[in-house]
């Protein structure tokens, strides 16, 4: 291993969704779960408020922070900012397709200038204490076969990077919208389990398609772990058993009902006006139970109360 972090599983970082209240709930079911923050710019660190960008509960140890950009000595100064906070690990993103993220010059259009990354990741090894990780795909565009990633990898881990999150479908860079992105492709799993087979040395997670954890012991076989995206957010219980039967640690959960108390007394103690921004993370905790539509529409009404949801928990089954 890299690092004292056990990357046996990973919540991937999602825009919009793994904010520090989301990524507290995570906490509240999973203690030993790897969490990730949003993608966050470079620029953005640098030239945004610092506090607001990258604060977070100490209880989220162990957290990754994901950084966009393409400028070495932004990415730099971004990313010794983030370890100020006191990040557990920087993770490059060269694997998001979004014509915005294009435009900037990073996110997976980076996979076409290895050499490019490579320097990235050997200035952050000089200047950085803590690890360097990558997330990328498998392939870009019509660059999608295995010499294409194994020499992405072989030119990236001679930089000193030990740690690749791979999304095992290659990215589509036109016509195809960033949601279409994470289907359309095809998934290649083999694709990434032979890159373990080739680099033993290197921590390969892989992800892309682990919509639950029940093949988990045929996939962990193969590589170092496993991350999973929109599942998480969409049933977040589904990491329940994560502590106890993968990290072999006692488990946290009781109940749903006791997951949702929990993290409501979290979302009482906040000095925030608008609830919904906390609350709209709970939406899966009722995934596929009696009343599940009701709940999600529940806690992502802007006029949502602490109160409301309690009375819904209460009564619930």
């Amino acid at each position: 291993m890299s690092s004292l972090i056990k990357r046996l599983v990973s919540i991937a970082p999602m825009m919009e969704h793994t904010d520090k209240h989301f990524r507290y709930l995570i906490r509240c079911i999973s203690k030993h779960s790897l969490l990730f923050t949003e993608m966050i710019t470079s620029a953005a660190i640098i030239n945004g408020d610092h506090k607001k960008l990258l604060s977070f509960n100490v209880v989220e140890h162990p957290i990754a922070v994901q950084i966009g950009g393409r400028d070495i000595e932004e990415i730099l100064s971004a990313s010794l900012i983030a370890e100020s906070y006191g990040y557990d690990e920087i993770n490059l993103n060269i694997g998001c397709p979004s014509s915005s993220v294009q435009n900037g010059g990073f996110g997976a259009c980076l996979m076409l200038d290895k050499k490019h990354v490579g320097d990235i990741v050997h200035t952050l090894s000089n200047n950085v204490k803590i690890p360097i990780s990558i997330k990328c795909r498998i392939g870009v565009d019509d660059l999608d076969t295995y010499s294409f990633l194994y020499d992405f990898i072989k030119e990236v881990s001679s930089s000193r990077c030990n740690i690749f999150y791979v999304h095992a479908r290659k990215a589509l860079l036109s016509g195809v919208s960033p949601r279409d992105n994470r289907r359309i492709p095809k998934l290649d799993y083999d694709r990434v389990y032979k890159l373990k087979q080739d680099f033993p040395h290197l921590e390969i997670i892989l992800n892309g398609g682990v919509n639950s954890l029940e093949n988990y012991s045929d996939i962990i076989n193969h590589v170092d772990g496993v991350m999973i995206g929109r599942t998480a957010y969409k049933n977040p219980y589904i990491l329940s058993d994560v502590d106890s039967h993968i990290y072999n640690s006692p488990g946290l959960v009781d109940s749903i009902k006791g997951i949702a108390c929990q993290y409501l007394d979290y979302v009482s103690q906040q000095r925030i006006t608008k609830l919904f921004h906390l609350t709209k993370h709970m939406q899966g905790l009722w995934y596929g139970r009696q009343n599940a539509a009701v709940f999600r529409r529940l806690v992502t009404e802007p006029s949502c109360t602490v109160k409301q949801i309690q009375e819904f928990i209460a009564k619930a089954n």
